[in-house]
């Protein structure tokens, strides 16, 4: 199946919102985590999403360029040529921009699929996410409001964030935020929802803090607060109606537990990145690999060494073999599993 187009995309949502399960959204930054999310979703039989970050995006434009849009445009394109001999949705996602990076990461990929709407091809990317977390919140409404309108004429999805993600994740540091910035208000949520349902077309995910923390620690490190969820929601009907209702995304997932992530699913979180866990899966196999072929992959004491281990394919094969296990686990963890709406 081809990346999911607009239509298809919002349809995914709406039934993971109405069916209480979230989407996977996997940050990748090369080919092999590329198909190796793929892959894991397929087994699963289970729609998904496909993220580049401001770094991974650097990264898969090689060392010398280093240009965040390019390196995401190029793994896009990978995608959506692969995507096609799958048969699950996949959706592309760009993860947190924050303000100072939107005119040099999102806007040259919007202005992409505005280039591809003109010649008649699809989007490049379904989604893209603006990261207002460090600026104030009615500046941050201020530019997503704008985005969105820009989003909507282009049948792209925005995500935005409203609160703080602690701890640290593609060079963005969080540690030291103040306490109640891990914690979005009922308030603020309602606010969101005031100024974001403003935009005419407009649709939108919103990553609402509850405590959460990028990044693995041990249990009882971090201190989720699920319920700041619910209660969200239950202020937006209140105010708005019972027709109003917030597409939530849970970040800084990795580690957590799974009656945690059971809860959020029950107040409306459709989406959940995972990013750390992943990298973990990626490399253990690599590790694995050098550890048992250490006099292969290393020509030692004037050896020739062994090509087929240290061959890149060798162990790249095994890494993407670990990520795509971790990628079924979190589909099982989100309920997704069995649930594609794909059909031939």
């Amino acid at each position: 199946m081809p990346v999911v187009d607009y239509k298809q995309y919002k349809a995914m949502l709406k039934a993971a919102s109405d069916g209480h399960y979230a989407y996977p959204a996997f940050n990748v930054s090369n080919i092999e985590t590329a198909n190796a999310v793929l892959k894991g979703l397929a087994e699963s039989k289970s729609d998904g999403i496909i993220q580049v970050s401001t770094g991974g995006g650097e990264h898969a434009s090689g060392s010398n360029v280093k240009n965040s849009a390019l390196g995401a445009i190029s793994l896009a394109n990978h995608v959506h040529l692969m995507a096609q001999y799958y048969d699950v949705y996949v959706a592309l996602h760009t993860d947190h921009c924050k303000a100072s990076k939107v005119e040099s990461f999102m806007i040259p990929l919007i202005e992409e699929t505005e280039k591809r709407r003109a010649a008649g091809l699809p989007n490049l990317f379904n989604s893209h996410m603006f990261d207002g977390s460090d600026i104030t919140l009615e500046e941050n409404m201020k530019t997503a409001k704008a985005l969105l309108a820009r989003c909507a004429k282009n049948e792209i999805v925005l995500e935005v964030e409203a609160g703080v993600v602690g701890g640290e994740e593609d060079g963005e540091n969080n540690e030291g935020a103040p306490r109640e910035k891990l914690y979005t208000t009922s308030k603020d949520m309602l606010y969101v929802y005031k100024e974001l349902s403003s935009v005419e077309g407009g649709a939108y995910m919103f990553a609402a803090t509850f405590g959460n923390v990028h990044g693995v620690y041990k249990p009882g490190n971090v201190k989720l607060n699920p319920k700041i969820l619910r209660d969200g929601q239950e202020a937006l009907k209140k105010e708005f109606g019972e027709n109003a209702k917030f597409w939530f995304v849970f970040h800084g997932g990795s580690g957590s537990g799974k009656d945690e992530i059971a809860e959020t699913l029950e107040y409306g979180v459709i989406k959940m990145n995972v990013d750390t866990d992943t990298q973990y899966a990626f490399t253990r196999p690599v590790v694995d690999h050098m550890m048992k072929n250490y006099d292969g992959v290393l020509k030692v004491d004037g050896d020739v060494g062994n090509k087929k281990v240290y061959d890149p394919r060798s162990y790249l094969k095994a890494a993407e073999g670990g990520m795509a296990k971790r990628v079924m686990e979190a589909c099982n963890d989100l309920h997704s599993a069995g649930k594609t709406l794909y059909k031939k």
